[in-house]
């Protein structure tokens, strides 16, 4: 004999509540809405469990090694053409370039971080990040894109202006150390 009452099953684990299958047809619409809100809600909290914590980056190559800055720093990437130079500036700021209506320095991290590296052919893209209210543009030979890094698989850098490295030999740069355009360059 179909009833107006539903019965709402769970489990002896606690979990996800169910629709009594026997009683659906003479379901009323106001116990439907009930029983339809407390799955959408069992399934948000097992979509919150599931839900790992990650770093997102934007990764680049530049002598040889393999770098990341944390998006929210990212502006844009740019192509390295049209770099001017800068008569007098510190070896590790390879010039400036004009970019979005404003003046952007670019800095050479192979001089900041003592690697290995060509010449100016060999960097063909500019990271242009913002740290606070300064912009600035870091010369990479290769972006490789973005990437979500699990929390959990971060562990920490050598010394330096570095914040997280990863099993695969990524290091997250920690732009505010880095000291920008005026930073000196580290040894």
């Amino acid at each position: 004999m179909p009833s107006d009452e539903v019965k709402v099953n769970n489990a002896s684990s606690g979990s996800k509540p169910q629709l009594d299958v026997a009683h659906a047809p003479g379901v009323s619409a106001e116990k439907r809405r009930e029983v339809l809100g407390a799955r959408a809600r069992a399934l948000a909290e097992s979509r919150h469990e599931e839900h790992h914590e990650v770093l997102s980056v934007l990764a680049f190559q530049v002598g040889g090694e393999r770098y990341a800055v944390r998006i929210e720093h990212v502006d844009h990437v740019l192509e390295a053409r049209g770099i001017s130079s800068l008569p007098g500036a510190p070896p590790h700021v390879l010039g400036a370039l004009a970019s979005r209506s404003r003046v952007v320095p670019v800095l050479d991290l192979r001089q900041l971080l003592g690697l290995e590296g060509g010449g100016m052919s060999d960097l063909g893209k500019i990271v242009v990040v913002e740290v606070g209210e300064e912009s600035f543009g870091l010369a990479a030979e290769t972006v490789e894109g973005r990437k979500e890094l699990p929390k959990s698989e971060l562990s920490q850098p050598p010394p330096g202006p570095f914040l997280y490295l990863t099993p695969d030999r990524l290091t997250v740069l920690e732009l505010e150390q880095l000291g920008g355009p005026a930073g000196q360059a580290r040894e």
